[in-house]
């Protein structure tokens, strides 16, 4: 009777000890990798044929679903790295995500896998990733999104971006709570003030990554005014290059108010910085209104003499991109226009002076070959 209850309980110790261990090397594997308490998380096998985009995430948001999504985390962000997958049938400009019903890898842009960091696996790990890198394949594309985007929407859009644009470098998003209505827009106002701090923090942090080319910076809508705030924080700090590792600063449909423009460009070299506008975005319009009526950078006309003028005083490049908006509001051209999303690749991957060593072997080619582009006429350019 003893021997059997003591065989009974000795079973018991090993299913246990089989039911718990997978989990106790998960956490090892956690600690060993400097992760934060978001863990692991994989999903289905993509396939060999889908290409797969690591890209390092700065989350001001509380989590990733609503309404965690929408409200600011307390305390420092979230960090972490991600892997992207673009379905193989990828077509550019697109974001293919299904319209219901789950998702398929071989179809659909989806999360491969995410890993959460804490600030020295954070830094430390874009170092590792930039580490034997040479030309622009070592510079930094930080994407900073607009009003009323979803945590998937953002994540999503860096990576069709950096697809399509065949960036060779590391890609970064900085994600902020924006709300999910127009009715909301106060509140995104107020959510993007209050990351301000955490985005000068990480472009500083950025800057400061040994081995680091440049980093270049895509912003959008409201993202851009956010981006400008930021910049402007850091340049008043005493860092308005970045120690010479600024690149392009592409604002895309900037919702700015054009007078506070002209006080944020004043503290940064303005031959850094390009406005994609737009004189048919309704969303701008929209946002005019909503600010009693005071003119939006992002929505100025080259073609009229006073916007041109406007523009032209600011010292800024300007890219008209009136003729590729499309659909009802007009305001995500940046991303949803081939040429405009090679031109950004072109952009980014144009020779400089400090890779002088690089073109010499390479001769006249770009260190990304697979970039075709045709740029999109300046505001200059624009016909009297």
């Amino acid at each position: 009777m003893v021997q059997s209850d003591r065989a009974r309980a000795t079973a018991q110790r090993r299913t246990f000890v089989m039911r718990i261990a997978p989990a106790l090397l998960a956490c090892a594997f956690m600690l060993v990798s400097g992760c934060a308490s978001d863990g692991l998380i994989e999903s289905a096998d993509t396939g060999p044929s889908a290409r797969k985009i690591s890209m390092f995430v700065v989350s001001t948001r509380k989590g990733e679903r609503p309404p965690a999504s929408e409200v600011a985390v307390e305390g420092a962000p979230r960090l972490s790295l991600q892997m992207i997958s673009v379905p193989p049938g990828h077509e550019t400009s697109k974001i293919e995500r299904p319209a219901f019903g789950s998702e398929d890898p071989k179809q659909h842009f989806v999360v491969v896998s995410r890993r959460g960091l804490d600030e020295t696996g954070f830094v430390s790990e874009i170092a590792a990733h930039i580490s034997g890198r040479i030309g622009s394949n070592r510079d930094i594309l930080l994407h900073v999104h607009g009003f009323n985007t979803s945590y998937d929407e953002a994540r999503f859009r860096l990576a069709q971006v950096a697809d399509d644009g065949r960036f060779g470098g590391v890609p970064v998003l900085f994600t902020w709570p924006s709300a999910g209505s127009v009715l909301d827009y106060g509140a995104a106002k107020e959510s993007a003030t209050a990351s301000r701090d955490a985005l000068a923090k990480l472009i500083r942090q950025l800057s400061e990554t040994p081995g680091v080319g440049r980093v270049h910076i895509l912003a959008h809508s409201m993202g851009a005014w956010l981006t400008m705030e930021a910049l402007r924080e850091n340049a008043i700090a005493g860092g308005p290059g970045l120690n010479g590792k600024l690149g392009d600063v592409m604002l895309a449909a900037p919702d700015i108010d054009l007078s506070v423009f002209r006080q944020q460009i004043a503290r940064i070299d303005a031959s850094h910085v390009f406005v994609l506008v737009s004189a048919n975005d309704r969303a701008l319009s929209i946002s005019r209104t909503l600010a009693g009526d005071r003119p939006r950078l992002g929505a100025l006309d080259p073609n009229r003499p006073a916007d041109r003028a406007a523009l032209e005083e600011l010292g800024v490049k300007v890219y008209d991109l009136s003729q590729e908006s499309a659909g009802l509001i007009g305001h995500g051209a940046y991303g949803d226009a081939p040429q405009v999303v090679r031109t950004i690749g072109a952009q980014i991957a144009e020779p400089r002076p400090q890779d002088a060593n690089v073109q010499a072997v390479l001769g006249d080619k770009p260190v990304d070959s697979r970039i075709i582009a045709t740029p999109l006429a300046p505001a200059s350019a624009a016909p009297q």
